[in-house]
């Protein structure tokens, strides 16, 4: 048996609950993973609260990006090896909040040995959201990026990204933020009053991209600035970046090899800041979801905690 954090019906957190299932076997396509390390994002408290449908089946594993040792091999899940070291995406109704899942093939990619599994485990959803977020729209060296919510771990990403790429930088996010924002690369802006005024002093000219991982009035307060509407690129808040004259986020299935490649060789760094057992899953969520998490919270398997 191996253990998996699910929940029981579509809601608030008090459902979810670690249980025991069957490892499972892969299928057609397929890897079993051994999982070493797991990213907390906010789609996975967005999935349990039913923002995403209620169409699944209950109980549903929680989790999707992940890193780990393959175990098992489907039939025509081709380039990869048992032992092999991999990160990818949880497949659908499997979860990476577990000690063993299943992985698509074609959703997982090489463990890099310079990457560590904690690293490894932040990239298949927030550090490959990055990379689709700054090359969405192709800015040249010196131009503006703007990131709203600039503290989390996709924001903090993309002003790295930005850095490497010789954008001028800012971001926008709470002021307990400012520090690790600055780190990255960006000219910080505190968020709330009259933040419009306070970007317009650092960019008499707007800017040249708005990627925007807040949302609602926050990116309308901000949408002003964008020299050219169709520049707005919204991975929190599509229904708005659409409305303002951009666009939700598009994602791509080779950020996921390209933006790893960029973390192996240590251009950016994906900003861990806070580590939970597979038990404390429960809290885990609950940082993320309240939003005050700088960086980003992984979880850690017990039987790799030396790794």
């Amino acid at each position: 048996m191996s253990q998996v954090y699910v929940f029981t019906q579509f809601g608030g957190p008090e459902t979810e609950n670690l249980i025991d299932r069957p490892v499972p076997q892969p299928g057609p396509g397929e890897l079993a993973v051994e999982v070493r390390a797991a990213g907390v994002t906010p789609a996975d408290w967005k999935t349990r609260s039913g923002r995403y449908g209620t169409d699944q089946p209950l109980p549903l594993p929680m989790g999707h990006e992940l890193s780990g040792v393959i175990t098992a091999i489907g039939a025509d899940a081709d380039g990869f090896a048992v032992g092999d070291e991999i990160l990818g995406l949880a497949a659908p109704g499997h979860g990476a909040f577990a000690e063993h899942t299943i992985v698509l093939a074609v959703d997982a990619v090489a463990k890099p040995e310079e990457i560590s599994f904690t690293d490894a485990a932040t990239i298949p959803v927030t550090a490959a959201a990055a990379y689709d977020a700054t090359h969405q729209v192709e800015l040249e060296p010196g131009q503006t990026l703007l990131i709203l919510g600039a503290g989390g771990g996709v924001g903090l990403m993309a002003a790295q990204i930005g850095r490497v790429h010789e954008f001028t930088v800012i971001g926008i996010a709470s002021e307990s933020k400012r520090a690790v924002v600055e780190s990255a690369g960006a000219t910080f802006i505190p968020a709330g009053g009259d933040v419009a005024a306070r970007v317009r002093r650092e960019a008499p000219a707007g800017v040249d991209l708005i990627v925007d991982l807040v949302g609602g009035d926050a990116l309308h307060e901000v949408a002003d600035l964008v020299t050219d509407p169709t520049r707005i690129i919204s991975a929190a808040d599509p229904a708005t970046a659409i409305e303002l004259g951009g666009a939700g986020l598009r994602r791509t299935p080779e950020a996921m090899a390209k933006i790893t490649s960029v973390i192996e060789y240590g251009l950016v760094d994906p900003h861990v800041s806070a580590l939970y057992a597979l038990e404390r899953a429960g809290e885990a969520i609950a940082a993320v979801e309240n939003g005050h998490v700088t960086g980003k919270v992984v979880l850690q398997m017990l039987h790799t905690a030396a790794s």
